[in-house]
Formats: structure tokens, sequence, C-alpha cells
């Protein structure tokens, strides 16, 4: 039975009869077409008969995605603010819809009005990711049938060339913030590949200034704008790892904790002290997107291109695998999940590396 009820049509089939003889019937509204009544009812006729209907329900796109959302517990905080941004971006285009009337044709529109707004196909993709993760799970629990993203067509992602320092850069860039109270965190982050929030959450307690070790543990992540040191959570599981310094980090740093110490004294009572290697004037925590624009303005002022955090660590990959580092040994050092992330990212050097061995082997050959 398919009816018109205001100007939205609904559906019902016959489930069969109770121990009275009465008929069952299961109903769906809603729909904004009589064809999408018609075909949700074929839908829920053939899903209950194979044993797999699933029960009608009002409940909004909006709300499902925070319910899912607050459902993730064991992700870390980066990953939550994350997912919590995309969230936002998919309530506002799908808030008040049903969720069991989201369509492929639906979230594939969607996608393109992303694009069509100016937004990157990586951006489109981040958001798709979410999207399919949190309807996926809804399939797991009998909310939806399917899950309505599976065979939406994504845009291809257009890989940018990696923009990375030179060794001479990278010097010019450190010989500039030699007199910066930071340089010392500049020197680390040019010498071992740290993510920016793994630097700025360093405590001394991880570093071995003897076995010339740190351990990576601790990370210092924006939340609603304000920088949160948070102990014992980074990434992954992988990002856990120690990595070794070398000799000159090593005095670099110890020539800070001094200078450090200098200024702890001098603050008196009012210094926060967190055991943190790169804090404030006053111990505070350090803003990650206050390093981010140090270390571009520090760089244009060097005169080299100005740079993020990031693309400096981009940089200490690129110059390590140039060196013949192996890519496991990188991949290690940077803490990537998989090797196969290392070998992806920086495939253009891994394929330079390829052609150097098989020279290299040939004239061993012959």
């Amino acid at each position: 039975m398919i009816i018109k009820r205001g100007k939205t049509w609904k559906y019902s089939f016959e489930k069969g009869r109770d121990e009275n003889e009465d008929r069952q019937r299961e109903w769906g509204s809603g729909y904004p077409t009589r064809k999408a009544a018609e075909q949700a009812r074929a839908g829920g006729m053939r899903a209950y008969k194979r044993g797999e209907y699933v029960e009608p329900s009002d409940m909004p796109v909006g709300v499902w995605l925070q319910i899912w959302l607050d459902g993730r517990t064991s992700i870390a905080e980066t990953t939550r603010v994350g997912y919590q941004y995309e969230v936002n971006r998919l309530t506002r285009a799908f808030g008040s819809r049903k969720l069991q009337q989201l369509t492929s044709q639906t979230i594939s529109e969607f996608y393109r009005d992303m694009l069509d707004s100016g937004l990157s196909s990586k951006t489109v993709r981040n958001c798709a990711a979410t999207l399919h993760k949190s309807l996926a799970d809804a399939v797991a629990q009998n909310i939806l049938v399917r899950n309505p993203s599976d065979h939406v067509e994504l845009p291809r992602v257009e890989r940018r060339e990696m923009r990375v320092w030179t060794s001479d850069e990278m010097r010019q860039f450190l010989r500039h913030t030699e007199g910066h109270r930071l340089h010392a965190a500049f020197v680390l982050l040019c010498s071992s590949g740290m993510r920016r929030s793994e630097l700025l959450g360093v405590r001394w307690a991880s570093v071995d200034l003897d076995d010339g070790r740190l351990a990576v543990v601790d990370t210092v992540v924006p939340v609603d704008n304000k920088p949160v040191l948070r102990l014992g959570e980074t990434k992954s599981r992988l990002s856990r790892r120690v990595i070794a310094l070398d000799g000159r980090t090593l005095s670099v740093l110890r020539a800070h904790k001094n200078r450090q110490n200098e200024e702890r004294i001098a603050a008196g009572p009012a210094y926060n002290y967190q055991d943190l290697v790169f804090a404030g004037e006053l111990g505070g925590v350090i803003s990650p997107d206050w390093f981010s624009r140090a270390t571009k303005r520090l760089a244009s002022e060097a005169g080299v291109t100005p740079l993020t955090p990031h693309a400096a660590r981009h940089s200490w990959a690129s110059l390590a695998l140039t060196q013949g580092i192996p890519a496991k040994v990188v991949q290690e050092r940077l803490g990537h999940s998989s090797i196969s992330i290392t070998l992806d990212r920086y495939s253009h050097l891994v394929d330079g590396m390829d052609r150097d061995a098989a020279e290299q082997v040939a004239a061993l050959i012959r």
C-alpha cells in the first residue's frame, strides 16, 4: 500500500498475522515522492523475507552522527577534533534528513557541491571517510539495511609536489634561529622528524641526555583553540617510540636546559613547572599554531622557503631517504603506522633510489 499524507508519501506491507489472526503491517513514512516510497517498500519487503528487516526510525542524520562520535571513546583527542569538524559539516548538510532516507544520490550531490564551492578533493574525501564510517556502524547496529555511501564515487586526490628544505636551507634556517629562546626546538624539529604535537609535548623525563635517546609519549594538541598537554596520548600506538639523538642536538638540548632553569629561577613562584622541554617563559604549554607561525616567520627572515613544522618533518625524511637510510628505519623514526604510508608518501624518492640500486648492482655484476 502506498498513500499520500500531506506533502509526503508513506508505505506499508503485511508481515503476517499474530496469534489472534490479526494482520500485522509495517509502515514507513516521510518520503518526498511516490517512487521513493515504492522503492523503500520493495526494499523493506525483500529485507524482511531475508530476515534482515530494520525497523523504521525517524532519527535524523545529525543526531546519529553525534551519537556515533560520542561512542568512539578510544580515539586520540586530535582524531576526535577532526571527526567533530566533519560531523558539524555533515550535520549542516543533512542534519534534519532522516537517516534511513539518506540515499547514494543525495550523498553524491553533496560531494559535487563541495567541489563546486572550491573545496579540494582531499577535503571531500576526508569528509566522505567520516560519513562512511558512521553509516557502516549504523548498519552494524541494525539501524540501516545498507550503507548508502558504499558505491558513491569519490574525486581523485591530486598529489601535489611536496615542498621541503634542502640541507643548505635547513642549515641556513637553524643559523638564523640561534638567538631565539626556542632554538633547541627548531634543532630537534629538523634533526628528529617529529610531529609538531610530539615536539611540543616532550618532557624532560622522556629525554636521556646521557644515552642520547628520546621517548615520544606525550603530545600537545589544540582543544577549543587552547593548547592542552596530553600525557601518554600520541596519534596512534606506533607513534609511541624511542628515537636516537645526534651529538649536536644533545649539546643544544643541554644548553637549553640550563637556560630554562635560569628562567625558572628568575620567575620564582609565577613559573608553572610541567617538566616540559619546550615551554613558555612561565612554563606554560606552547600553542601549536603559534609555533607554526613562528617557524614560517623565522624561515622567511632567514631567506628560505617559509615552511611549516610538518614540512620540516618531510624535509628530514627526504634527506634521510636520499642518503640511503632504509625506508623501514625512516618509518619507525617518523612513527608511521605502516611502511606502506612511508613508501607512498615518498614514492618519488624511493623510485629514484630504485634506479640507483639497479645501476649499482649491475655495475657489480659487470
